[in-house]
């Protein structure tokens, strides 16, 4: 939490203020101007009185945010620079209008270089996500999520609530796997256990699930202490099966954002040597529209380090050489309802979190919900359920209805 919550109190008092001789001479800045018209395009105000323009507290926002783009504006707002009552809507007028593609492109492109010259997702660096994120406090998780506390994109085509959207959600993918009494499954990144403990109490399957959270591996393995579930604190990479075990199915979700295009191969070398030749394999998670955009320089230095997002194509070349690619769902819309559930959830719960963890974390949590919500309303972020097989199910694969 170190890392996230670091400095949340500085310089906050400030910042927030300017006088109005100051505030005239701004005003007619050329970078003030700029983003002015720049945000009309996407018809946001900058003063506005409606829920997605923005209420401007510093002087130097847009300078910041023209500069660094992304980065700029989220940290900006973190450190209380400007306002907006629907952070959501703004992001999807931003992304919609395609600002984010016309200001700071320096630290996209440098982004984009890193991941692309050094492997961010290493053996040693695979474990930062767990201890920066993951293992925040499963307090702050358990005010957020849903009673499952599964921590992925919940499935609304009928639901009402975010504990039906969650549960329709892991009854979609055991229909998927096709999981029958008696099956093994391994869950890779399984978080709390919410989708093993689904599967075993529903399916009667037993499974294995890979974290590299402490503070996951611990809960989980308490709620699921009556059932046929294992935890194992691992990294995918160091996972060896007991006596070369081989699953009828498996099941990623939510993970594969942490592996990054130079593991892709290992990833999926991995999950060939575990399934059995006539199994069924899952794979749940957010990608981008085009190979190579990477993951919002902002997300990744402030919520999920070394982060990276694919796109389809990337999916498709390398997990080609060892599966057929059964069946494709994008289920993108269904994480702007879920986010937006999380961000009431945590709004509420606040009160009894902010003693621990600070205002400048609440700012910065907040936008973090917020903007991913806006992401996928504006169709720039997408989440796809992937069914794979290793040569092809015989007879052919049939989805479930949905």
């Amino acid at each position: 939490m170190a890392r996230l919550a670091s400095g949340q109190e500085n310089r906050m008092a400030s910042q927030l203020s300017w006088d109005s001789q100051e505030t005239a001479l701004v005003r007619t800045d050329d970078n003030w101007r700029r983003a002015c018209a720049l945000l009309a395009t996407a018809d946001i105000r900058v003063g506005g009185g409606r829920p997605w323009d923005m209420r401007v507290h510093h002087p130097a926002t847009f300078d910041r945010i023209l500069t660094r783009g992304s980065l700029g504006l989220g940290e900006s707002y973190m450190d209380g620079w400007w306002d907006c009552d629907q952070v959501d809507e703004l992001i999807t007028r931003i992304l919609r209008a395609r600002l984010d593609e016309r200001v700071g492109r320096a630290g996209w492109l440098w982004a984009s270089l890193k991941a692309r010259l050094t492997n961010l997702q290493s053996p040693h660096r695979a474990w930062q996500v767990g201890e920066e994120h993951y293992d925040l406090g499963n307090d702050l998780y358990e005010a957020m999520l849903d009673p499952s506390m599964a921590y992925s994109c919940g499935y609304w085509s009928a639901a009402q609530t975010l504990a039906q959207a969650q549960e329709a959600k892991l009854d979609l993918i055991c229909q998927k796997l096709q999981l029958q009494p008696g099956m093994t499954l391994l869950d890779i990144g399984c978080g709390w256990g919410s989708l093993m403990l689904f599967a075993a109490q529903n399916y009667r399957v037993q499974c294995v699930g890979l974290t590299v959270s402490k503070a996951q591996a611990r809960l989980g393995a308490d709620k699921a202490r009556d059932w046929p579930i294992r935890f194992e604190l691992a990294d995918y990479r160091q996972f060896n099966p007991e006596g070369h075990q081989r699953f009828d199915r498996i099941a990623s979700v939510g993970m594969f954002e942490h592996v990054g295009h130079k593991n892709y191969r290992a990833y999926f070398d991995m999950a060939r040597r575990c399934l059995r030749d006539d199994g069924l394999f899952l794979l749940h998670t957010i990608g981008k529209n085009r190979a190579g955009a990477g993951i919002d320089p902002w997300i990744e230095k402030y919520i999920f380090p070394n982060g990276t997002l694919p796109s389809a194509s990337e999916i498709a070349f390398y997990s080609e050489d060892h599966f057929v690619m059964e069946d494709w769902h994008n289920l993108g819309e269904d994480y702007d309802k879920t986010l937006m559930a999380w961000h009431a959830r945590f709004e509420a719960a606040w009160p009894a979190l902010k003693d621990r963890y600070g205002e400048r974390f609440y700012r910065m949590w907040r936008y973090y919900l917020l903007c991913c919500a806006g992401t996928f309303r504006a169709r720039d972020n997408q989440l796809w359920q992937v069914v794979l097989s290793p040569s092809g199910q015989a007879g052919g694969y049939r989805r479930p209805l949905l």
